[in-house]
């Protein structure tokens, strides 16, 4: 095989692996479930109010970005679980990180979603 085709091939597990993983999290993850459910009613809202391309872009990487950092928060808290099992202080701060991230992003997209719907509701 020539570099070209490793390339290639090499490229196509890689999708395959990061496909299983998000199939993973969408199955086991409760949080991810909730986040996607949210995501589903949010994007039905968009075309109920027929949002505009800008505010679609906004919210298609709002439901990304949270999504993709609640899958980097159950990341850290597995690797922390299998480092160190048992209760520890500092594995209980590096989740609390982890979450706070989320919790941040969390917050800044539900304010983003205000100000695409508020004046579209109200």
């Amino acid at each position: 095989m020539n570099k070209l085709s490793n390339f290639i091939t090499n490229r196509l597990k890689s999708i395959g692996y990061a496909f299983k993983g998000a199939f993973l999290l969408l199955k086991t993850e409760a949080s991810i479930k909730i986040q996607f459910f949210i995501a589903l009613i949010v994007t039905f809202a968009g075309f109920y109010y027929n949002i505009s391309t800008t505010e679609w872009i906004i919210q298609i990487l709002a439901i990304g970005l949270i999504i993709s950092i609640e899958g980097l928060n159950t990341a850290i808290e597995e690797i922390a679980d299998f480092i160190h099992p048992e209760q520890h202080k500092k594995i209980g701060l590096i989740k609390d990180f982890a979450a706070g991230a989320v919790f941040i992003f969390a917050i800044a997209a539900i304010i983003a979603g205000f100000i695409i719907y508020f004046p579209k509701i109200f």
